[in-house]
């Protein structure tokens, strides 16, 4: 069957890859996509009578072993006409090690729908109102360590908030051991804990929100979680690990990975301190910041961008020999 070739299981998936492989069958031509086979993570089987399209949202292990990245090592790119990669960060650490040519590959970032805002979203928020925190990845990719920065910093102010909408049932998974830190996380005031929500329900909670506290621990080779935040004109306080500062383009408050993992705390608590405290103040050069990073957002995360670029794409490759 042409189009995406959906693993079994992948229905009562939501999470990133499977959002977008959805948005993509929605947004093309049927006729179109059916000349095609584009494979998500593990390849489920090959129809020579159609193109075939690797769409790689994976990390890098490094490991020519590993069940993903298995799929390009020792030469088994070649089974492709074309490898797809989010990002540039992603796509060279792919090349580099599995000798991929540069002329198999394309890099295509993941897209969302803009989120509306309120007309005074980018005003300097009111003095009784709390600077409203979120936290919208999955647990693994660092809510521990929001946990025990946002919890000191409910004991030096009260005017600040923390909504996490994090858990692996967005995968259709358990969340096992995760569940401590959740009761953690509700046992600190003016914490809520949502759990998984739907898109929708998470898009209205971030154009509601101000801050998007994000101590990654994780390599993202994309980050939907900060493309949506972004375009809700979120202050996105965030380190440059992985394909974040890609992802970022410079328009967030991002701070330098640093290499002693535990020192990350301490930096990550210091520079979101004085994001709220800039917020609180009515930085007119932040709230400006801010606007400027929606626009960028909104205009180059755009799913309409987006599709139009991935029908030229596949259009281009039908106008040329399977071979090339």
């Amino acid at each position: 069957m042409g189009g995406i070739a959906w693993a079994e299981g992948s229905a009562g998936s939501f999470g990133g890859t499977q959002l977008m492989g959805r948005e993509l069958e929605r947004r093309l031509p049927a006729d179109l996509l059916n000349r095609f086979q584009i494979h998500l993570h593990q390849v489920m089987g090959v129809d020579r009578g159609r193109m075939q399209i690797y769409w790689c949202h994976i990390l890098n292990s490094g490991n020519e072993y590993d069940p993903t990245c298995s799929q390009l090592a020792n030469g088994g790119w070649k089974k492709f006409h074309r490898i797809v990669f989010v990002s540039n960060w992603q796509a060279r650490s792919f090349i580099h090690d599995f000798g991929i040519p540069w002329s198999r590959c394309v890099v295509m970032h993941n897209a969302i729908e803009p989120i509306p805002v309120a007309d005074d979203k980018f005003d300097p928020v009111p003095a009784d109102r709390p600077i409203r925190l979120i936290y919208t990845p999955v647990p693994g990719r660092g809510l521990h360590i929001l946990y025990h920065v946002f919890k000191k910093i409910s004991e030096d102010r009260e005017d600040v908030e923390l909504d996490v909408y994090s858990s692996f049932k967005l995968y259709g998974w358990q969340d096992g051991g995760y569940e401590e830190l959740f009761d953690a996380l509700k046992r600190i005031p003016r914490v809520s804990y949502h759990g998984a929500v739907s898109n929708q329900q998470l898009r209205s909670a971030l154009a509601s929100s101000h801050v998007f506290a994000y101590p990654s621990v994780y390599r993202e080779t994309s980050c939907i979680c900060l493309m949506e935040a972004m375009s809700a004109g979120l202050a996105c306080v965030h380190p440059d690990y992985g394909a974040l500062s890609e992802t970022a383009a410079n328009c967030t408050v991002m701070y330098k990975w640093p290499d002693d993992i535990s020192i990350l705390a301490a930096l990550f608590y210091q520079v979101l301190n004085s994001v709220i405290d800039a917020l609180r103040a009515g930085d007119k050069t932040l709230l400006s910041r801010l606007a400027n990073q929606k626009a960028y957002a909104d205009r180059h995360y755009n799913w309409d961008l987006r599709a139009a670029q991935w029908e030229q794409f596949l259009r281009g490759i039908l106008q040329q020999s399977p071979g090339d």
